[in-house]
């Protein structure tokens, strides 16, 4: 719809009702044009392409991350031909290669698979007993009020044990994750200062994010991390903050328009995460 451009009388004779449009705008959480996330009042994720897309080998995206940053300075994923494990935190957004050397991302590069979301926290848990990964989940699951929206989670702390992966470049033609992820390195540390940047997705989002818990990690010094397997934490900060609305931006590209990705492939997907 297009309007005719307001006199200036007009916009004097109108200007006392104007209020009741400005409100309900704002109310809303509408982003108007130019507007980025960080100015509304609520959460945002926004995503590039789908877990279940990045699952059958589809890793050449057209987001560069100079573009990513306009989303969310915190999040994770991974960058072009699945060339490691990327962090985003405070801003900043880390890609940890193979050999587990972590790096800032030149904002020219870009990622076939990431999730970002301005974070504000809305809910802080200390973790005080030493507990395993999975007793980790559990413990979150049951601070949620509910598991029907997406969580952005960070967690910080000195970590008794860590365990994560990267996995190594891969060339065209591409293999499927599964298939990947048999090549990546994997890292143990002891008494490890840094944060987990991670989210909780609702299994109804199946294929289109990993369902459930999903982390990377990235130290205090920043030098090394990856895409958490296992771990224990103990005496550790947990920040929870609830997203109410998701943007998904797919690939404009062939090999994504052909691509059969049917159910999601969401049983591949979450044991490939999980292993």
């Amino acid at each position: 719809m297009f309007f005719n451009p307001l006199t200036y009388s007009t916009l004097m004779k109108l200007k006392k009702y104007l209020w009741i449009i400005v409100l309900p705008i704002t109310a809303l959480g509408i982003i108007l044009p130019g507007k980025t996330q960080q100015n509304s009042s609520e959460n945002i994720l926004f995503q590039t392409s789908t877990i279940g897309a990045l699952s059958i080998g589809i890793y050449d995206g057209k987001t560069t991350f100079q573009e990513l940053k306009k989303h969310g300075n915190f999040g994770l994923g991974t960058v072009n031909s699945l060339d490691g494990e990327m962090v985003g935190l405070d801003g900043k957004f880390y890609q940890i290669k193979s050999d587990g050397v972590a790096a800032i991302v030149p904002d020219s590069l870009k990622t076939p698979f990431a999730v970002v979301t301005f974070f504000r926290s809305q809910k802080l848990i200390n973790l005080k007993e030493l507990i395993n990964y999975q007793q980790l989940q559990q413990s979150l699951d049951q601070q949620l009020p509910t598991k029907n929206y997406p969580y952005a989670i960070r967690i910080q702390g000195n970590f008794p044990y860590l365990k994560f992966r990267s996995v190594p470049k891969q060339n065209p033609p591409y293999p499927p994750l599964a298939d990947a992820v048999k090549k990546q390195s994997v890292f143990e540390l002891r008494n490890v200062n840094g944060t987990l940047v991670g989210f909780r997705t609702p299994s109804y989002l199946q294929g289109v994010n990993v369902n459930g818990y999903h982390f990377h990690f990235i130290t205090s010094d920043r030098k090394t991390g990856g895409h958490i397997l296992d771990g224990q934490f103990q005496n550790a900060k947990v920040e929870i903050a609830p997203i109410s609305n998701v943007e998904v931006s797919l690939p404009e590209s062939a090999q994504f328009s052909q691509a059969d990705l049917g159910d999601g492939k969401s049983a591949e997907v979450n044991r490939v995460e999980r292993k």
